[in-house]
């Protein structure tokens, strides 16, 4: 396998530190809203990553936080006037539903930032002991930049070209790459933080944003780790700081590989609120797109490419996924006794195509190729009638193959169980019913039965084998 390392700008071949075992960590949500689109391509980003790795025969140990205590979190906590904890549970729970609803498979854990507040104030004391941590006039405790020797590393800055925030430092979570300032690693307690607060040997006070990863990630996967990934945004200064506070409190290096995933634009543009492009799942959901069109969608491109969110977009994808559903139905009506024995070639070669295309650094692009030429060929198969029951039963083997990674068929089963308000002896009726009228040239009886069994949420498709029908 070859990833592409943000740290050396290259691709370099993947080596775990442990045969067979990968470990990763991914910057999960900060909980003081609805995650939008362009943290839903991240989260699905990451299960790629995972499920690839799993493909390949690796265990995974994949850690995603949950910053539930943070700038934005006490500032909007405090405008609705609902405790942290409440308020950050609530969208935590929203966050859960909405990777579910993309099939996008759990972390090993998700552990919360207000849950190691003891082994944040460690970590930042083992970074005082060394010279690397110091309080600041304000009663914070900062992280002193420029006595880490590789600080810029990842983000390829020049801290010497670069002019300092107000006194040099900046007690924000987020600034821009033109203050690469000394940061706050404990923030002293202010009136606006109202009682979110720890009293700790640091003082009276909470953590900075930048430590929680740090501790949460280490306290998992140990001082060195193999995978780190994020969007790019996250690059500066969240990673760049993660680097230095844990490198520099362990004399060891932090992460193997750095993923980044690049950002998504709405109709072209840059999403944000002044736009109105602002998109959640539920904004998404609302303009009739489906779950399974969405998942598509965020895995059709390269993650290290942009990619534009368009109605046009999302339709070509539902498509694309609808082609999917239809060959996994027409292979349930082959009836062919005699098997082709061309079609075992024809899987090896999709396989090893497909499984090539994920090894390149993830390229889902080029591995969903692989699968609609494979669909294609097997398409021709049926069309001349030269393909078995029992090939038909392998190929859809190697569908559920690719769909370890891709996690697309869990759509089509939720579809196929969901609750009918008709039961399956009258759907078979009402098209018998409908088959008789269409020999009697009957089309507006047939259409009526079309149309009642639509209302029920069941499509007809009508094939040269015979009219199969569908959940919609």
């Amino acid at each position: 396998m070859q990833v592409y390392n943000t740290l050396t700008r290259k691709l370099e071949f993947f080596q775990p530190l442990e045969k067979g075992h990968v470990r990763m960590y991914c910057c999960g949500p900060t909980v003081y809203n609805y995650v939008h689109v362009g943290n839903l391509r991240a989260f699905t980003f990451y299960d790629i990553v995972k499920r690839t790795f799993q493909h390949n025969g690796f265990k995974v140990t994949f850690i995603m936080n949950i910053t539930n205590v943070d700038d934005k979190t006490i500032r909007d906590s405090q405008n609705v006037k609902m405790p942290l904890k409440e308020f950050t549970e609530k969208y935590t729970k929203l966050f859960f539903e909405d990777i579910d609803a993309l099939n996008i498979e759990r972390a090993t854990a998700y552990p919360k930032a207000t849950d190691f507040i003891p082994e944040m104030v460690n970590l930042i004391k083992r970074l005082q002991n060394v010279g690397l941590a110091y309080k600041g006039t304000d009663g914070s405790t900062y992280y002193k930049v420029s006595a880490f020797p590789g600080y810029g590393k990842l983000s390829h800055i020049d801290i010497n070209q670069l002019k300092a925030g107000a006194s040099g430092r900046v007690n924000l979570d987020e600034y821009s790459k033109e203050q690469a300032s000394d940061f706050a690693l404990w923030k002293a307690w202010s009136p606006e933080d109202g009682d979110v607060f720890w009293e700790t040997e640091l003082g009276k006070g909470r953590p900075g944003w930048h430590i929680e990863c740090s501790v949460m990630s280490m306290k998992y996967l140990g001082e060195t780790f193999d995978v780190h990934c994020g969007g790019i945004d996250l690059i500066f200064p969240h990673h760049e700081n993660e680097i230095a506070q844990s490198e520099g409190a362990t004399g060891k290096n932090y992460v193997n590989y750095w993923m980044h995933n690049a950002h998504v634009l709405v109709n072209g543009q840059k999403m944000s609120k002044s736009f109105g492009n602002f998109w959640t799942l539920k904004d998404v959901l609302g303009k009739g797109v489906k779950p399974e069109a969405v998942r598509y969608l965020f895995i059709s491109a390269h993650y290290r490419e942009q990619l534009n969110l368009t109605e046009q977009s999302f339709e070509a994808a539902q498509n694309s996924v609808n082609r999917i559903f239809e060959f996994m139905r027409n292979l349930e009506l082959v009836k062919n006794e005699y098997n082709n024995p061309d079609v075992k070639q024809v899987i090896e070669n999709a396989k090893h195509k497909f499984d090539l295309s994920l090894e390149n650094d993830f390229n889902t692009p080029q591995a969903i190729s692989a699968v609609f030429e494979f669909i294609k060929s097997i398409n021709i198969m049926m069309g001349e009638n030269s393909l078995g029951v029992d090939n038909a039963r392998e190929v859809k083997k190697t569908m559920y193959y690719f769909d370890e990674v891709l996690g697309l068929l869990k759509f089509m089963e939720q579809k196929q169980q969901k609750t009918l308000s008709i039961s399956k002896e009258e759907i078979e009726s009402l098209i018998a019913e409908r088959n008789q009228a269409r020999k009697e040239k009957n089309f507006t009886k047939s259409d009526e039965i079309r149309n009642k069994l639509k209302e029920k949420g069941i499509l007809l498709d009508d094939t040269k084998d015979g009219t199969i029908w569908k959940v919609a």
